[in-house]
């Protein structure tokens, strides 16, 4: 997905292109280190992180996934697909109002759902590990928030 030079002065999902779902099956990174995907074991050979099954199946996991950007800063969900169990933020740097991208799937699979979790920048090269932090940050809060329902 790549923006228009407005998206930089958007607000939320304002500037940004229409959301369209990720098809993570068919789903290829580039070749920029500006991404982070995480994916259930075996569910994408291109993953740098690896989650294990939730705790819960997916439909008990979709409400929680679906509210887990409001406790983020600059964090505005852009879409969600609840057919598919999908959603999309865009979240924004501090400083510049960089948008990245943050999109999220649960899938059923044995012994709990299983969550793909993509974070992507649309601007520039290298994100310098903005995006493995940032889905390492979201991972940590859907296992708090789930530990909490």
């Amino acid at each position: 997905m790549s923006a228009p030079i407005g998206a930089l002065f958007g607000t939320g999902a304002g500037g940004l292109p229409p959301a369209e779902p990720v098809d993570f099956a068919r789903l290829t990174l580039p070749a920029s280190p500006n991404t982070c995907l995480a994916a259930p074991p075996g569910g994408h050979p291109q993953a740098h992180i690896t989650v294990p099954p939730l705790p819960v199946d997916a439909a008990t996991a979709w409400p929680v996934l679906r509210r887990l950007g409001d406790g983020f800063p600059r964090t505005t969900l852009i879409r969600d697909w609840p057919e598919r169990r999908q959603a999309q933020w865009v979240e924004r740097s501090a400083l510049m109002n960089y948008p990245d991208i943050v999109a999220a799937e649960l899938v059923p699979r044995p012994g709990g759902a299983g969550l793909f979790l993509y974070s992507r920048s649309l601007f520039g090269w290298s994100d310098l590990g903005a995006n493995r932090r940032r889905v390492e940050r979201w991972l940590a809060a859907l296992d708090a928030a789930l530990r909490r329902r």
